[in-house]
């Protein structure tokens, strides 16, 4: 079993792994954000893991450092690409209260790129109990 829910939520990171056609799982480190029974995060949307969760919506989570070591045990949850502007902005809106101006900055920078309005953002599905 992975670990608890306090422990994944006391760092900024977790490595997300999700599923390629093979069957085997790619690993990425990303900043989350909790809300209810879920976890939100963001990535570009040409992403390799934004294309796999498409596919297969079976993922794992871990602890792990912003470099993407774990520090933790794989959990297995269901992850989704979020499809609605409303559920974007609920995504948007946890990642901004969990990371603050952090999040504010890069939202600048994402801006003056271009990369903004090309972002995806994901519900993680924790597993009941």
């Amino acid at each position: 079993m992975g670990d608890s829910r306090d422990a994944i939520e006391a760092g900024n990171y977790i490595s997300l792994a999700t599923r390629k056609r093979s069957g085997d799982f790619v690993p990425t480190p990303v900043w989350f954000a909790p809300q209810g029974d879920s976890y939100y995060l963001f990535s570009a949307g040409d992403a390799g893991k934004v294309k796999r969760l498409r596919n297969f919506s079976e993922a794992r989570i871990a602890r792990c450092t912003a470099t993407g070591k774990l520090t933790g045990e794989w959990l297995d949850v269901t992850a989704v690409v979020l499809d609605t502007p409303e559920e974007c902005a609920t995504a948007l809106a946890a990642l901004r209260r969990k990371y603050g101006l952090q999040m504010r900055i890069g939202d600048v920078f994402a801006r003056l790129t271009g990369r903004f309005d090309r972002r995806a953002y994901i519900r993680v599905d924790l597993p009941a109990g």
